[in-house]
């Protein structure tokens, strides 16, 4: 079984890797990385052996892979960048068994739109999924071990898809990598003979298995400068603050009792960081790395053995494992170093306690069910689900319904692109909110001027420039400005003018399910909305259940009465039974005219030849 965890082993813990270009003072610690990484490459080619080679890449590459991601992480300018809790999914629980048992349970199979009359997609969909702020913080193991077809016909799960298999086929789907889990049953292909995807058997139930380690105790610690230094302990669990900066914390936890027999010898990652501002709100991470300077070190040394070999054997394998084994043994310590986005003000750190553990194991038969995104159908398909899930992110998302126009300015940026001189661009954007989904369709007439100047020998804006109505476009749909440098008398150097920008005027009800409004009604978690009554690109709707919460919402099916047709109502399920909703309803549209002087950037001049 595949068990995952968060930030584990160290090609994972370079879960982080942050965006963005070096400063110059950091170019010199690059230009000696790349240095390092061709005198790799260029060692790794002279290895005959592939398994050794591929040891030896996977090792020496992750190494390069990390001390890159430090040197960017280091320089990273401080941009503020809130998100929400992440142990807010433990809170919302009575207790660790509950949350483990509702990650279980919620889990369900879609099958999905065919791309083709010989393969048949299944997505399964999980309550808490993977690469998000509500990720599940247990390890966990999901292993698929077959389907069952419609002609009662059980199809084996194979880890890849052979070609030289003349049967029907299960195996990971190449179509989806952003979600390892998702699945192909692929029928063979009989030249000469066409079978339409409907006549195929059609995959009806998923078998599997799961299994969740889950900690015996979580333990909270709140830190803050003061205790830089310090070792603070709670029972068996000691953390010790090594390190705060401005928008960093490098921490070491230790646990004084062995783990749990259960817990065997699965790697685990028990430490969760998190740090807020003055305002008290969470910073997001940038970043972070999990190996202190001597498991780098450690690293290093066995990278150095690896490359006295001449081949890879069985006996080599087991002296590395040994030796990391060693090592782990005496280093028992977990070590973090987070990089945050924005200024840390305190930490809250929290430690999962394996010394007892509970493991679930659950035998997975699973309906295939069919809820396509559109659908030609009048008939509305329940979808029950045992669990009740809650939508952390909402609260914040939805503070912005409603924007002020002068903040809203103040969020815009200009990007320059001059790659392609016939088509260099200005481009207008705004970090995505709530609002934008309530635009709609903007107004066709839009007045937006625009002006070039070039400029004088003291590097001033000189006259404006006089072009054909050729030489550049305006787009206030895509707020982009694209314009032809060859159709202009010479090198502009400011743009100056005006981009109209909108922004939703929304209007926020609280209803009551007893008596919802004609054109919406509830039946059990899925909320069903008339399209005449309330169009889809004017209206949202979210639900809360008693406790408050918002209830995370599974999916929506638009149905229509025929294809290409108009949508008759929308169907949106919810992982709980809601007891309130609340709707957002665009009411007008703000113009918002955003003013702008740029300075251009200049095409560089390539030197003519010699």
């Amino acid at each position: 079984m595949d068990l995952r965890f968060p930030l584990a082993g160290l090609g994972l813990s370079l879960a982080l890797l942050a965006t963005g270009g070096c400063s110059p003072d950091d170019q010199h610690p690059l230009a000696s990385l790349e240095e390092r990484t061709a005198q790799f490459e260029q060692n790794l080619d002279t290895i005959k052996d592939q398994p050794l080679k591929d040891a030896v890449a996977d090792l020496g590459g992750s190494l390069l892979l990390l001390e890159r991601a430090r040197l960017k992480l280091q320089d990273k300018p401080i941009e503020t960048e809130y998100t929400t809790d992440d142990l807010a999914l433990l809170n919302h629980y009575p207790s660790i068994q509950a949350l483990t048992d509702t990650y279980i349970n919620g889990l369900f199979v879609l099958r999905k739109n065919a791309s083709s009359d010989y393969l048949t997609d299944l997505e399964p969909v999980f309550p808490f999924p993977i690469n998000s702020a509500s990720e599940f913080p247990f390890p966990h193991a999901l292993e698929w071990q077959s389907v069952t077809l419609s002609n009662k016909q059980e199809v084996p799960f194979q880890p890849e898809w052979s070609e030289t298999d003349p049967g029907i086929q299960l195996s990971p789907s190449s179509a989806n990598l952003s979600n390892p889990d998702d699945l192909t049953v692929t029928y063979p292909y009989i030249d000469g003979v066409e079978t339409q995807n409907s006549q195929q058997p059609q995959p009806v139930k998923l078998h599997g298995k799961v299994e969740v380690i889950a900690p015996g105790n979580v333990v909270h610690f709140k830190l803050n400068d003061k205790d830089v230094g310090q070792t603070r302990t709670d029972g068996t669990i000691s953390v010790a603050l090594l390190a705060l900066g401005k928008n960093f914390a490098e921490v070491e936890i230790h646990n004084s009792a062995a783990p749990a027999e259960a817990v065997g010898d699965t790697e685990l990652n028990p430490l969760i960081i998190q740090a807020r501002d003055q305002s008290g709100q969470f910073l997001s991470r940038a970043g972070s790395i999990n190996e202190n300077a001597e498991q780098l070190a450690f690293y290093q040394q066995q990278l150095a053995e690896m490359l006295k070999q001449t081949a890879w054997s069985e006996a080599f394998e087991r002296q590395l494992a040994d030796e990391e084994k060693t090592f782990e043994q005496k280093h028992p310590n977990h070590y973090s170093k987070v990089y945050f986005n924005g200024t840390v003000d305190t930490l809250d750190i929290s430690v999962m306690d394996f010394s007892s553990a509970t493991v679930t194991r659950k035998a997975l038969d699973l309906p295939v069910r069919r809820l396509d995104k559109t659908v030609i159908s009048k008939e509305v398909q329940p979808l029950p689900l045992s669990v009740v899930v809650y939508d952390d992110q909402a609260p914040a998302y939805l503070k912005n319904a409603n924007l002020d126009p002068e903040r809203f300015k103040k969020t815009v940026t200009i990007n320059q692109s001059i790659d392609d001189a016939s088509a260099a661009t200005l481009e207008f954007s705004h970090p995505a909110t709530f609002n934008d989904e309530l635009v709609g369709l903007l107004p066709d007439a839009s007045e937006a001027p625009v002006t070039f100047f070039a400029e004088d020998e003291s590097g001033k804006r000189s006259e404006p420039l006089e072009l054909p109505e050729e030489a550049f476009d305006v787009d206030p749909h895509t707020g982009v400005i694209t314009y032809d440098l060859n159709l202009f008398p010479e090198t502009p150097a400011y743009a100056i003018g005006s981009m109209p920008m909108y922004i939703a005027a929304v209007d926020k009800q609280v209803l009551n399910i007893e008596h919802l409004p004609t054109g919406l009604e509830l039946k059990g978690n899925a909320l069903i909305v008339d399209q005449k009554a309330f169009p889809s690109d004017a209206w949202r709707f979210y639900a809360k259940d008693a406790t408050g919460n918002y209830l995370k919402e599974v999916l929506a099916v638009s149905h229509s009465a025929e294809a290409e047709g108009p949508a008759l109502f929308d169907v949106h399920y919810f992982y709980g039974q809601p007891t309130q909703l609340e709707s957002y309803a665009r009411t007008d549209l703000t113009p918002v005219e955003y003013g702008f002087e740029v300075k251009l950037d200049k095409v560089p001049e390539v030197n003519p030849p010699h």
